[in-house]
C-alpha cells in the first residue's frame, strides 16, 4: 500500500512521521530536563528563605529560650505569606515543631530526622504532610555557635508544574508551528522532484532503470557516458569488450583508462570528427562522439562504438574478389583474341604454324605459375603473388617478382603474412595506376636470418617527407575515397600486424616508395621497431 501511493503523498507523510516522531522525542525530552532543572530552582529558592529565617536573631534567641512567647509561627507564617512558600517550619535539635501551616501539628515533632545538624544546608523533594513539594533545610545556629534547630521551608509541586505547563504551551506552539512548516517544505520538496522526474512515479523510475539497464548491456553496440569532466557515468558490456576495459571504470576519466592515440584522442573530444575510422589491435571500430546539451547547458558526452571487423573483412574480400573478376574478364577477352588467331591460322592451312602458337601462349603462364610455385612456399602465398599479377596487368600494371625471391617456410603461419603482403602490392599497384610513364610494382620476398624478408616497391609519386609520421595511422590517406571502401586502413593494419609479431618496417619517401618488412619466423621473436628514413640516394629496385 506504500509502495502504491503517489510521490508527494510518501515525502509528505514521511516528513510529517519524521517530524512528529522528534517533535515529540524534543518535547519529552524538554519536559523532563526542564521539570529537573525547575526543582533544583524551586529547591535553591526554598534553601534561601530558609537560612533567611535561620539567621534572623529573634527567631534564633526565642529557639533557645524554648519560645516562651510563642513568636516563632507568627514571624514563619509571616514569611510563607510573603514569599508564597507552602510552609515554614521552624524546629530545635530534637524536631520539635515551633511553627507549621496546620497548628495541630505545631509542638509535635517530625517523623524523619533532622538533617540540618551536620550545620549545611540541604534541598531535595518532601512528601510532606501538606503534599509533594521543593524542599529547602538550613541550620538555625544558637549563640553559641552551636545548631539550635533547622528550618525547613517547602514550595508545593503545584507550582512547579504550573510554570512547567506555562513552559511547555510555548513548545508545543513552537512544534506546530514546525509541523506546519516541515509539511509546507514537504509539499514544495515533492513539487519540485515530480517536476524535475517528469512526473514519474516511484515504481516507473524503477522501471525506467529496469528497461535502461537491460537496454543499455543488451545491445551490440558499445555505448560510454560521460560527464561534463569527461569521466565515465555509463559504460556498457560491448564497450568494455571493444575497448578492453576491464577495471572499474565508472567515475574516472576516459583518459586514463585508454592508451595514447587516435582512439582516446577521438573519444576526450581532442579529434572531431563523424563515423571515424579506427583501428586497434583486436578491432575496426567506427566512433561518433555526440556532446549533450540539457536547457542551453552542457551535461557531457555520448560515445558510440561500432564493431566493423567481420564487415570491413568481407567488404575487403569482396573488392578483391571484384578485382580479380575483371582481371578474368579481360583475360577472357584476351583468351578470345587468341582464339580468333588460332582459327584463323587453321582456316589459312597453317596447322604447324597454330601448333607453334598455341605452346607459346599456353608456356608463358604455365611458366609464370610453376616458378612462382618451385620458389615461393606456403602454395597460399604464390597463389596469392600470381593473382596479384593478374589483377595489376589489367589496371595496365607490370607486376615483377624478383628472380632472387625464394621462400621455404611450409609450416609458418600465413594469415598475418598474407594480409601484409596483399596490402602492400595493393596500394603500390593503385600508387602507379594511371601514372604516366611506366608502371611496375616490384617484389622480392626471402627467408633471412630466420626472418621472412618482404620488399616491394613502386614507380608511383611516393610518400612525402611530411607524411612520413602519419602513414600508418588509421583514417589517414593521400587518396581519393572510393564509394563503399574506407581508406586509411591498409597500411594502419600492416604496421599493427608487424607490430603484434615483433617484426619491423622500413619506408623510404618518394619518389618511388619502398616498403620493407621483417617477419620474424616461428619460434625467433626480434624487437618491434619502426624506422622512416629519408631518402637521400634513388631507392634500391628489384629486378
Amino acid at each position: 500500500m506504500w509502495r502504491s501511493r503517489p510521490l508527494a503523498s510518501q515525502i509528505l507523510l514521511g516528513v510529517l512521521g519524521i517530524l512528529v516522531a522528534t517533535v515529540s522525542a524534543g518535547t519529552l525530552l524538554y519536559a523532563k530536563l526542564t521539570r529537573e532543572t525547575l526543582d533544583t530552582q524551586y529547591g535553591q529558592r526554598a534553601l534561601g528563605i530558609a537560612m533567611t529565617v535561620a539567621q534572623m536573631p529573634m527567631v534564633q534567641d526565642a529557639l533557645v529560650a524554648g519560645d516562651p512567647g510563642h513568636t516563632i509561627d507568627p514571624m514563619a507564617e509571616q514569611v510563607r505569606r510573603t514569599t508564597g512558600a507552602a510552609y515554614v517550619v521552624v524546629t530545635d535539635r530534637t524536631g520539635l515543631r515551633y511553627s507549621h501551616p496546620n497548628p495541630d501539628l505545631i509542638g509535635q515533632r517530625l517523623e524523619e530526622p533532622v538533617a540540618a545538624l551536620d550545620g549545611r544546608g540541604h534541598t531535595g523533594i518532601d512528601n510532606g504532610s501538606l503534599g509533594r513539594s521543593a524542599n529547602g533545610r538550613a541550620p538555625l545556629l544558637g549563640p553559641d555557635g552551636a545548631v539550635a534547630g533547622q528550618v525547613s521551608v517547602g514550595i508545593l509541586e503545584e507550582q512547579v508544574s504550573s510554570e512547567l505547563m506555562g513552559r511547555i504551551l510555548w513548545v508545543l506552539l513552537y512544534s506546530a508551528l514546525a509541523l506546519a512548516i516541515g509539511v509546507g517544505a514537504s509539499w514544495l520538496l515533492a513539487h519540485r522532484i515530480k517536476r524535475a522526474t517528469f512526473d514519474l512515479e516511484l515504481s516507473e523510475i524503477v522501471a525506467l532503470l529496469q528497461e535502461r539497464e537491460a537496454m543499455l548491456h543488451g545491445i551490440r553496440e558499445g555505448v560510454v557516458g560521460l560527464d561534463t569532466a569527461g569521466r565515465v557515468e555509463v559504460i556498457n558490456d560491448e564497450a568494455r569488450r571493444l575497448l578492453g576495459i576491464s577495471a572499474a571504470a565508472r567515475g574516472r576519466r576516459i583518459a586514463d583508462l585508454l592508451p595514447p592515440g587516435r582512439l582516446r584522442d577521438l573519444m576526450t573530444g581532442t579529434r572531431c570528427g563523424a563515423d571515424e575510422v579506427v583501428l586497434t589491435d583486436e578491432f575496426l571500430l567506427v566512433v561518433n562522439r555526440m556532446p549533450v546539451v540539457l536547457a542551453g547547458r552542457d551535461a557531457g558526452a555520448v560515445i558510440t562504438l561500432r564493431d566493423r571487423t567481420e564487415m570491413e573483412g568481407l567488404v575487403r574480400e569482396l573488392d578483391a574478389v571484384t578485382g580479380l573478376t575483371t582481371a578474368l574478364r579481360a583475360q577472357e577477352h584476351e583468351f578470345n583474341n587468341r582464339l580468333h588467331v588460332l582459327s584463323g591460322l587453321l582456316g589459312l592451312g597453317e596447322p604447324d604454324e597454330a601448333a607453334r602458337y598455341l605452346a607459346e601462349i599456353s608456356h608463358d603462364y604455365t611458366a609464370q605459375a610453376g616458378d612462382l610455385r618451385a620458389r615461393i612456399s606456403p602454395p597460399e602465398l604464390a597463389a596469392l603473388l600470381l593473382a596479384k599479377v593478374t589483377i595489376a596487368a589489367e589496371r595496365d600494371v607490370r607486376l615483377a617478382v624478383s628472380p632472387e625471391s625464394h621462400l621455404d617456410l611450409p609450416s609458418i603461419e600465413t594469415k598475418s603474412l598474407l594480409t601484409v603482403l596483399g596490402n602492400l602490392i595493393d596500394n603500390a599497384v593503385e600508387a602507379v595506376a594511371g601514372e604516366p610513364g611506366p608502371r611496375r610494382v616490384d617484389v622480392h620476398v626471402s627467408d633471412v636470418g630466420g626472418a621472412v624478408r618482404i620488399v616491394v616497391t613502386d614507380t608511383g609519386p611516393g610518400i612525402a617527407h611530411d607524411a612520413l609520421e602519419k602513414v600508418f595511422t588509421d583514417g589517414y590517406s593521400s587518396k581519393v575515397p572510393r564509394e563503399g571502401m574506407r581508406r586509411g586502413l591498409g597500411l594502419a593494419l600492416v604496421y599493427r600486424l608487424v607490430h603484434r609479431a615483433g617484426g619491423s618496417i622500413d619506408v623510404t619517401p618518394g619518389p618511388g616508395a619502398r616498403f620493407e618488412v621483417r617477419l620474424p619466423n616461428t619460434g625467433v621473436p626480434h624487437e618491434y621497431r619502426v624506422r622512416r628514413a629519408r631518402r637521400t640516394t634513388e631507392p634500391e629496385r628489384v629486378s
